[in-house]
């Protein structure tokens, strides 16, 4: 464990945690906010509140090619796994 010595480095410690703590509160109220707006647009549209944060995330790292290769990937192995012999 660290021994923090000097009053400079409590202070600019303590400035630090205090810091994190707001980025935090900062987190919580977006995370909220963010469940809000799924509800109410789930009520609002009927859409289910899974493809609307799945849509959100898409949309927010803009990588609708990544997911579409990605879930053909599932796909085929899914078919090769268990598609039905006949």
């Amino acid at each position: 464990m660290s021994v923090i010595s000097s009053p400079e480095d409590k202070k600019r410690i303590a400035g630090a945690i205090k810091e994190l703590s707001d980025s935090m509160t900062r987190m919580d109220a977006e995370k909220d906010l963010i469940k809000d707006i799924i509800q109410v647009t789930h009520e609002n549209h009927g859409i289910d509140k899974k493809h609307l944060r799945k849509l959100a995330t898409i949309y927010h790292k803009a990588n609708i090619n990544e997911v579409r290769t990605e879930h053909d990937e599932i796909e085929t192995l899914y078919e090769e796994l268990f598609k039905q012999k006949g």
